[in-house]
């Protein structure tokens, strides 16, 4: 498994380096093999370590988000976050672990005559899927929506988790 790791603000001593790519590998590697890509970005707020681990495989994206004190307990957490979603979804990422087409997402320019500030930009691959994997997607990476094509009807659509514990789907009206 390849592994990056990335610091914000702050130094990352060798000896985490080491330890983090060698608690990915045995924790994470049994699931994943040597396909996968791990990415590691660390900051620190407040004495705060924030710790942001992504793992890419295939198509799917599993996420984790965690802080504390210490980045070795906050990098363990967030391993554990990973394997509880792993297990938690096993049947579902079975069946999504293989290869599909990409399409590239479109980017629309923003007007600059608001009084907002735009923090950050992001760009990612989209492909086509149902929203039962939309939902699983969305899950795999603790989001509050995901924005995807859809398989059936080849246009982009957003699913999100309502205040009330259930999902919706949002769909462009084109009439």
């Amino acid at each position: 498994m390849k592994t990056t790791i990335t610091a914000k603000k702050m130094q990352i001593p060798t000896n985490f380096t080491e330890y983090a790519e060698k608690r990915i590998d045995t924790r994470l590697g049994k699931f994943f093999g040597d396909d996968a890509d791990a990415k590691i970005v660390i900051s620190e707020i407040r004495n705060q370590i924030i710790l942001e681990l992504t793992v890419k495989y295939n198509s799917i994206i599993f996420r984790a988000e965690r802080s504390a004190e210490d980045k070795y307990v906050a990098l363990d957490d967030a391993i554990d976050k990973i394997i509880r979603q792993i297990r938690k979804n096993k049947t579902k990422v079975e069946k999504k672990l293989k290869d599909a087409a990409f399409k590239e997402a479109f980017a629309y320019p923003v007007p600059e005559t608001f009084d907002y500030e735009v923090i950050k930009h992001k760009k990612f691959k989209m492909r086509p899927m149902d929203i039962d994997e939309a939902i699983l997607q969305m899950n795999l990476l603790d989001h509050e929506f995901f924005m995807f094509t859809n398989a059936e009807t080849g246009l982009i659509n957003v699913v999100y988790k309502r205040s009330d514990g259930n999902y919706a789907v949002l769909e462009p009206d084109n009439d």
